[in-house]
């Protein structure tokens, strides 16, 4: 063998004093696994949260809700201030992400990827399906949000998104088809109860091993492959529907049953959620994407007593913890037709709800058991479409029970246009009529005043003082003055008069005609 031969994988050549150059293949694939188990040590796990439905508002509200640290408040405020990522969900898919710390904010468990989508449209499908590959449908949770403020579309809505999520499901390769059905058994099976202390599903044999339980009626009857949580915001709302629209016990119970009822169907889990209050949304979204504390080990307990707070983690429920709510709810039925009606592709989201076409399809659907969202719609119906049919009947009789309120600017704005106009009326009257003004004196005795207002009295150096007495005094000096300076001024005249008279009398007897004057010579 030549000099200038090798062997294929070996590290050195044929000669004895040969040395590895740096060029060698094997010393570089060395170093690369090296690299790779120290980059690998380090990386983080990766979870997905896929976030359907919802505003951009209450969206950015769960994820607050979700990164809020329950155990030091102050201590997520100072430390997480500065590094809470931007969230872009105003157009189309969004994205955010959010790194899930340790008790002791130390150490990084995770780091979630959240996607955010509003609007169950068959336009958005292409967005969704690369998400699903079969490395991240693993790590992927989807959460479907509702809110209390239109609990009367909860149930179209969750249908629509279904039938989106299946429509994405459906058109995969098959490839993650079967990453898709071994992680469906896994939760189906494997994952069932999550909390002992919940009174989970799992048990043990004597001997130590797990004991397979069989499914109950109406469970995991239709799977997705990808675990599903139902977070229903804004739970602080029911009170208001009750105040406010009247609603019972009835009506509440009805809903927590039907939605109970359809997410069994999904081996979904069931959240009812109230904003600035503590709740465990973040227990069960991370015990659902497999994050756990290295050093607090978080229970997840579940809650169907209390109305707003209530809690139904995935594996935990049953037709025979349903059923007990209330009597007379068909599960058999509402779990059939909803079996059937979300085959079908989705449906825009409307408010075409309240059409008549729409009311007499829903009225059909009843009568023959055919959709799930027909029975709920019939049940649980707008307070607002309730009084609009009743305005709209009392119209056609001439009656109306309510008047539409417009905006406040807009309301005052024409308030304003009506304040000038009849500010502009009232000035024309004035200038046509031309009113005089009425003045009043002190000194003017007026009834009708002194009818209204009663006796004037006041102290004046201790005396009381009638003022009425005192303008009545006053205006008696004042007319006793004015007559006296009258006669003054008479008398004065008359004796300015009778004295002018005298002279001109005398005046008149020097000069008489043939008279000389005393003392003049005779003629």
């Amino acid at each position: 063998m030549s000099a200038s031969t090798q062997i294929p994988g070996s590290r050195f050549g044929t000669g004895n004093n040969s040395r590895p150059s740096s060029k060698d293949g094997p010393k570089k694939n060395i170093w690369s696994s090296m690299l790779d188990s120290v980059a690998n040590g380090k990386r983080l796990p990766e979870k997905n949260l896929l976030i359907l439905g919802g505003t951009p508002e209450s969206q950015r509200e769960f994820l607050d809700t979700l990164a809020a640290d329950s155990s030091d408040p102050s201590l997520s405020n100072d430390k997480r201030k500065g590094r809470v990522p931007p969230v872009a969900n105003q157009f189309a898919l969004g994205y955010t992400y959010q790194d899930v710390l340790d008790a002791d904010h130390e150490d990084t468990l995770a780091r979630v990827s959240a996607y955010l989508l509003s609007e169950p449209s068959l336009s958005f499908a292409p967005l969704l399906k690369p998400l699903l590959t079969p490395q991240s449908i693993p790590e992927t949770l989807v959460v479907i949000l509702l809110d209390w403020s239109d609990p009367w579309t909860w149930s179209r809505r969750l249908r629509e998104w279904v039938r989106l999520l299946r429509h994405v499901l459906i058109s995969l390769d098959d490839e993650t088809k079967i990453v898709m059905e071994e992680n469906l058994t896994e939760w189906r099976d494997r994952k069932r109860g999550m909390d002992s202390s919940s009174g989970g599903a799992q048990g043990f044999t004597s001997s130590g091993g797990p004991v397979t339980i069989p499914l109950g009626p109406g469970e995991w009857d239709e799977g997705l492959g990808i675990p599903m949580c139902v977070v229903c915001q804004g739970a602080d709302k029911i009170e208001k529907l009750e105040k406010d629209h009247g609603w019972h016990e009835e009506q509440f119970d009805f809903i927590l049953q039907f939605m109970r009822t359809l997410l069994l169907k999904h081996g979904a889990s069931l959240i009812y959620t109230t904003p600035f209050l503590a709740n465990s949304l973040q227990s069960l979204i991370h015990s659902s994407l497999g994050i756990h504390s290295l050093l607090k080990r978080q229970s997840l307990k579940h809650n169907v007593i209390d109305r707003d707070k209530i809690l139904v983690p995935s594996n935990w429920d049953s037709w025979g913890k349903i059923r007990i709510i209330r009597e007379g709810f068909d599960m058999e039925g509402v779990s059939t037709a909803w079996s059937i009606e979300i085959q079908d592709p989705p449906e825009p989201l409307s408010n075409g709800i309240d059409d008549r076409n729409s009311e007499e399809q829903n009225a059909n659907a009843v009568d023959d058991g055919t959709s799930a969202v027909a029975i709920f719609e019939q049940t649980i119906q707008d307070p607002k479409r309730d009084t609009s049919m009743a305005l709209t009947g009392s119209q056609r009789n001439g009656n109306k029970i309510e008047v539409d309120t417009s905006d406040m600017q807009s309301f005052l704005t024409k308030q304003l246009e009506v304040l000038e106009q009849l500010k502009a009326e009232d000035e024309k009257d004035r200038a046509a009529k031309k009113v005089p003004q009425l003045e009043m004196s002190p000194l003017d005795d007026n009834g009708r005043v002194n009818e209204h207002i009663g006796p004037v009295q006041f102290n004046m150096g201790g005396i009381q003082v009638d003022a009425d007495d005192m303008l009545r005094k006053l205006k008696e000096r004042e007319a006793s003055r004015s007559q006296r300076k009258e006669t003054l001024s008479s008398s004065a005249g008359d004796e300015k008069a009778h004295n002018q008279a005298l002279a001109n009398f005398f005046a008149g007897l020097v000069k008489k005609p043939g008279a000389s004057p005393r003392g003049s010579p005779s003629a």
